[in-house]
């Protein structure tokens, strides 16, 4: 690694076509981790993954399922790029005299690239969070015995009004992630858009702490010899594990998050005041295994996701476009 040349346009090209694949891929998987997260005892309308889909569908029509797609896939591209690009990059100036890492340099390099993230994945979660839940908010709404529409609390205004308005219809009014990102503007300012942003630090840091020191480690195993790049199947595998284990490791967090950044809550539905208040009233009115809620989804989310990202990355499709593009003799 350190004796390789980092080309850093390469890098952005193959992590902005693996996110783009990858999120089209499992985006539907994703909504439904989200609506399980966001679920309260005594309130639930999902059952599991496969029954909120089903429901999802009937509701809303197939394409309720990627609510909240055209945000992530908009910004997929910079967030995975960066992650991956930032990664290679403290790895390249951690590495002495072409010497291997250790693992706590790989961890290092890890925490440098989940901090950088943050700068595009909090606003990214945002967004994407308050359109995948407004199908849930809906359902609820459509059960007068368990929900009351005139005690929903809304936060935002533009909001309020796609989700709560007067009459109940089977699919949610639309309301865009541009209304969202200019009401949170105006109202609250550049921060409203970084709500919850310690807990997604807890969440991404330690993500790439396990993460990526697992994969290389991983990957190396299917190395033919020591100066060979293992097979692409190799570090498809490998990005899949690497990522559903850290995925799963750090889902209590991703919970925490995700309750943090839904502006509105549904009839009974509490609110938090930061990370240690949430935890506490997690754990207090709904038990430990709160924080597992759509562990399953997020490592099926995140394991192809990772895994499509990482042969983008080995397989050089970056480095292959630019070769074969004009750009090749601007940046050369």
């Amino acid at each position: 690694m350190s004796q390789q040349q980092i080309s850093l346009p390469a890098k952005l090209i193959n992590g902005g076509i693996a996110g783009i694949v990858g999120v089209t891929c499992v985006f539907p998987i994703d909504l439904a981790k989200t609506r399980l997260q966001n679920q309260r005892q005594g309130q639930q309308i999902y059952k599991s993954m496969m029954d909120c889909l089903v429901k999802t569908v009937r509701s809303e029509g197939y394409f309720g399922m990627y609510r909240g797609a055209a945000v992530n896939l908009t910004l997929v591209t910079p967030e995975k790029a960066i992650k991956l690009a930032a990664n290679d990059f403290f790895r390249h100036h951690l590495a002495k005299d072409g010497k291997r890492l250790t693992v706590f340099k790989e961890m290092l390099a890890g925490c440098g690239a989940g901090t950088c993230q943050v700068v595009i994945t909090t606003p990214m979660e945002m967004l994407k969070i308050q359109l995948q839940d407004a199908g849930r908010l809906s359902a609820q709404q459509q059960k007068p015995v368990m929900m009351s529409p005139t005690k929903l609390v809304a936060t935002n205004t533009v909001l309020s009004r796609a989700y709560n308005s007067g009459t109940v219809v089977s699919v949610p009014r639309a309301v865009s992630a541009t209304q969202i990102a200019k009401e949170l503007l105006r109202t609250q300012g550049v921060q409203g858009l970084y709500k919850g942003l310690g807990a997604t630090l807890m969440r991404d840091v330690p993500f790439s702490v396990v993460y990526f020191p697992l994969f290389a480690n991983l990957n190396r195993l299917g190395k033919p010899c020591p100066g060979e790049s293992s097979p692409f199947y190799w570090a498809f595998l490998s990005g899949c594990v690497a990522g559903s284990t850290a995925a799963v490791a750090v889902n209590p967090c991703d919970v925490v998050k995700t309750r943090l950044q839904s502006l509105n809550k549904g009839s009974n539905e509490e609110t938090y005041n930061g990370v240690v208040d949430c935890v506490s009233k997690i754990m207090r009115k709904e038990g430990p295994s709160a924080f597992l809620k759509g562990a399953g989804c997020r490592a099926l989310v995140i394991a192809p996701l990772f895994g499509i990202a990482q042969v983008m990355y080995f397989v050089g499709v970056g480095e292959y476009i630019l070769d074969n593009s004009p750009l090749s003799l601007v940046l050369a």
